[in-house]
């Protein structure tokens, strides 16, 4: 069973948002005429091998890109391929911290995602800690972008160190993972999952065949219970994120937690 740890929900308004157009050139992804059916999700991910998508909504200072209700109703769908993770206002403390509650306990979300170069605010700044606390007694973890930033943002929100090592001093029960890779600072992000037991890397926005070699090597030794992976769909398909898995070298242990055992444990996922 693959669980893909980072998905979004494929509708017109992510899809053609200005930001991603490197995104889109870089990938070739052309923005559909009309609203793609769910169909083809199911599809995408059974390209894939994949069981389980984990699906995000995206709030920005503009609002909602995809909002939380709207996951919701997505993954409805198809309750036992997909799960959620809910985004709220950075802006708005205290009804983040309300809205956060409301997506887990009645929506059934499996964690918290926020991009740092979204709101232009890194990890340490004080308005996401009332949220990490909340995670903490939800139970739920804390997803986040590390890395440049391939839309049309500034990048240095993405750096590991400092920011995402003073989230993990400040909050050591609070299970953080760091998507897509941390490159170019990658070897930063292994560090922490390395000096930290609750922090994690997920591999989206890469094809296997593009891992940075300290990740491959990672991957292979100590990092094998520490590595989820993930597409980034619709930005990339599962099956072309999966497509050169094989030749990583890893072995039937490290394979099984990469693709599904560490997620399933990170995101408390039913058997």
């Amino acid at each position: 069973m693959i669980i893909d740890a980072w998905m979004q929900p494929p509708t017109l308004r992510f899809i053609g948002h200005e930001m991603f157009e490197p995104l889109r050139r870089w990938t070739k992804l052309e923005v559909p005429t009309a609203e793609l059916p769910f169909d083809f999700t199911l599809g995408a991910m059974d390209a894939g091998g994949v069981r389980v998508g984990v699906f995000s909504a995206w709030q920005g200072p503009d609002g909602a890109i995809i909002s939380n209700d709207e996951v919701k109703h997505f993954i409805d769908q198809a309750p036992t391929r997909c799960v959620g993770l809910a985004s709220v206002d950075l802006a708005r403390p205290m009804l983040a911290v309300r809205e956060l509650r409301r997506a887990v306990k009645e929506l059934g979300f499996v964690g918290l995602r926020l991009l740092p170069w979204l709101w232009g605010l890194p990890p340490n700044d004080r308005r996401y800690y009332p949220l990490y606390a909340e995670c903490v007694e939800l139970g739920v973890p804390f997803c986040t972008q590390v890395g440049h930033t391939g839309p049309l943002r500034a990048s240095d929100t993405g750096r590991p160190i400092p920011y995402l090592d003073d989230v993990a001093l400040d909050f050591p029960e609070l299970v953080i993972v760091g998507g897509h890779i941390g490159y170019p600072w990658t070897e930063e992000m292994i560090s922490l999952c390395r000096k930290y037991p609750n922090v994690y890397l997920d591999t989206s926005a890469y094809t296997a065949k593009r891992y940075p070699r300290a990740l491959v090597d990672y991957l292979r030794a100590d990092g094998r219970r520490k590595v989820l992976y993930g597409s980034n769909y619709p930005m990339l398909l599962p099956a072309q994120a999966l497509a050169e898995v094989s030749a990583l070298g890893l072995d039937d242990d490290a394979t099984e937690r990469f693709l599904s055992k560490n997620a399933s444990q990170v995101f408390r996922l039913p058997a």
